[in-house]
Formats: C-alpha cells, sequence, structure tokens
C-alpha cells in the first residue's frame, strides 16, 4: 500500500490520502486523474481494472483502492 500512497501523492500531492475517505465525493480526484491513476495501477501492480470496477466506490480513498488492486491480483 505504500507504493500507492506514492503514486497518489506524485497526482495530487496536497491531498491526505491516509486519512481522506471521499476522495472522488470530495472531488480530491477528477475523472483525468483517475484515469491516470488507473494507468499508473495497472503498470506498477501487473493488473488490469475491467471497466465495470472503475466506479466512484472503488477510488473514494486509499484503502479501497488497495483493496481493489488486492481483489485483482486474486482473480
Amino acid at each position: 500500500m505504500e507504493r500507492l500512497i506514492e503514486i497518489l501523492q506524485e497526482l495530487q500531492p496536497d491531498v491526505d490520502f491516509e486519512n481522506t475517505e471521499n476522495l472522488v465525493d470530495g472531488r480530491y480526484l477528477d475523472s483525468l486523474t483517475i484515469l491516470s491513476l488507473i494507468a499508473e495501477i495497472e503498470d506498477e501492480f501487473d493488473v488490469e481494472i475491467p471497466t465495470v470496477e472503475i466506479i466512484p466506490a472503488n477510488f473514494n480513498s486509499a484503502k479501497k483502492i488497495w483493496a481493489l488492486i488486492e481483489k485483482l491480483r486474486d482473480e
């Protein structure tokens, strides 16, 4: 998860990703940032995020993003 936090901080350095639970709903991450994040995650963690998983609930916190990565790794 440490690497995920680093990636998020590279994209949005002003956000406390370890404690923020409303990244999408609070507009900390917009659609373009999420697309960049997805590309970084797919490269870094060797997973493919299917379109059906690109929903606000999966990207509202670093914990939820990490849970998605782990789920995709297990598939």
